[in-house]
């Protein structure tokens, strides 16, 4: 069993007392959730000090959930490509994608704080799918907020986490995605306070969500770097993830990013390219990236992708994109596409539409590779996304 680390970082470090990461983040909230957000703040504090509670953490990621998960060799598509491409598999964690991390690590959480009923937010329903598997896990309640469009396009995920007991509410406001599903959750959470924890999915949100969402992902940095020592002895070159709001790329990159050997590559989509396209602005109690129009309203994302249907990116991106530590770039629906079939024919291996966009880049640019040691997050398994392929593909 790997540890999650608790090396202190010259990056990707603590946020400051305001709940910043250079000049993202902070805590912009109603009145009424300041206290909510202090008091998680105060019980991640103490539970992250813990040693008992970061045992209890790890061993249900090991038991439970699987960790650690493999690393893979893809020599065919690395013959195909002329670099050597490795894929972590959060994809073979339980319920299919990197989200059980966090979640198993806020569900502990709400139950040491005595809450007996979760929300969240979920946009391709992975999110949704890992919050209600953990409420069930742990005796407790669970509402899902969703889009409705996303309802539509991901009806697998939706019976999964009714068949776990979750209730699932669509948000039927804006672009009925992601966005729209992140203001109800918080709708709700103003009125539930006292009993319900907000389980949030990503790495954005008012503080101490942004930080401590990466703090539990951190561990698939922490076994990325030990397998790839332990199986190359040195670095990747590049560590590859896709960035919607944020969170698996936040946890891989954190295995790396005080190694200025590892280039850190976060692929978004062309249609909800935040930090591309985005300027600094104050949405869902946090300062960072969003794309706006040019009187400051929020613009809707296209994506091929459910789960990277989001105009924003986590403020921790943000900051990382600022300094010059990471790059953000983005990739097409259509290259999506592409790299889905691509890795489902060569590798036997059929990734989340998320994780395809790293693959994308990957193919994109190999070229520019030739050589090179590639490290991608796989953060899911693209079961929930073969309906809307197959629609795509007209078969």
């Amino acid at each position: 069993m790997i540890e999650v680390s608790s090396v202190q970082r010259e990056k990707m470090t603590e946020p400051d007392a305001l709940g910043f990461f250079g000049d993202y983040g902070g805590r912009f909230v109603p009145e009424p959730l300041i206290g909510a957000c202090q008091e998680v703040e105060a019980a991640f504090r103490d539970a992250w000090s813990d040693n008992a509670f970061r045992q209890e953490f790890l061993d249900v990621l090991t038991h439970y959930v699987g960790r650690p998960s493999p690393m893979t060799f893809c020599a065919n598509l690395s013959a195909d490509l002329g670099l050597n491409l490795y894929l972590k598999r959060e994809d073979l964690n339980h319920t299919g994608s990197h989200k059980v991390n966090n979640v198993i690590g806020q569900a502990l959480l709400a139950k040491r704080m005595g809450k007996t009923h979760l929300i969240a937010e979920t946009g391709a329903g992975q999110h949704g799918v890992a919050t209600a598997t953990a409420a069930a896990l742990f005796g407790m309640s669970c509402t899902v907020y969703m889009g409705e469009v996303d309802m539509k396009r991901q009806e697998l995920n939706v019976f999964r986490m009714g068949l776990l007991g979750a209730t699932v509410i669509p948000a039927i406001s804006g672009s009925k995605t992601l966005k729209d599903a992140v203001n109800e959750a918080m709708r709700a959470w103003v009125t539930e306070v006292e009993h319900t924890y907000y389980c949030i999915g990503t790495v954005m949100g008012p503080h101490p969500y942004p930080w401590m969402v990466r703090s539990f992902h951190e561990i698939i940095g922490c076994e990325s770097q030990r397998q790839f020592i332990d199986r190359l002895g040195k670095m990747p070159d590049l560590a590859v993830a896709c960035v919607g709001g944020g969170s698996n790329a936040a946890g891989l990159f954190a295995g790396f990013v005080d190694h200025p050997e590892t280039r850190l590559i976060g692929v978004e989509p062309a249609g909800g390219a935040a930090v591309g396209r985005g300027v600094p602005a104050v949405v869902h109690g946090m300062k960072a990236h969003f794309m706006q129009d040019e009187v400051g309203q929020v613009l809707e994302a296209e994506s091929i992708s459910a789960g990277l249907d989001y105009p924003g990116v986590g403020p921790e991106h943000s900051n990382l994109a600022d300094i010059g530590r990471a790059e953000y770039h983005p990739v097409t629906d259509e290259m999506v596409v592409d790299a889905f079939m691509v890795l489902s024919r060569r590798e036997g291996i059929i990734p989340a539409l998320e994780s395809a966009h790293a693959i994308a880049w990957v193919i994109e640019n190999a070229k520019d590779l030739a050589g090179k040691n590639v490290l991608v997050n796989l953060s899911g398994r693209g079961d929930k996304d073969v309906a809307q392929v197959r629609e795509l593909l007209g078969q």
